[in-house]
């Protein structure tokens, strides 16, 4: 009985800190990208141009990953 309280709070613990790495993940890759699209807007001129479409972009990647991440969890356990 305590065993399966303890796997299932390890378990439950495991997925937290999954969930919580892969938001450190998006925010970072975030403000790298955003970062970038700076300093090439700066270097050509352009503006809000590549700050905007690579901040979307790794935005887009790192929720992207996370979802077929989490999609590849859920068939395992089927």
């Amino acid at each position: 009985m305590i065993a399966r309280f303890v796997e299932h709070n390890k378990s439950a613990c495991n997925q937290i800190i999954g969930i919580t790495a892969w938001g450190f993940t998006i925010a970072i890759a975030s403000f790298i990208f955003f970062y970038a699209g700076y300093w090439i807007d700066n270097r050509f001129g352009t503006t809000p141009t590549f700050m905007i479409g690579l901040l979307i972009l790794a935005v887009f990647l790192g929720v992207g990953r996370f979802y077929w991440e989490a999609w590849l969890k859920m068939k395992q356990q089927d």
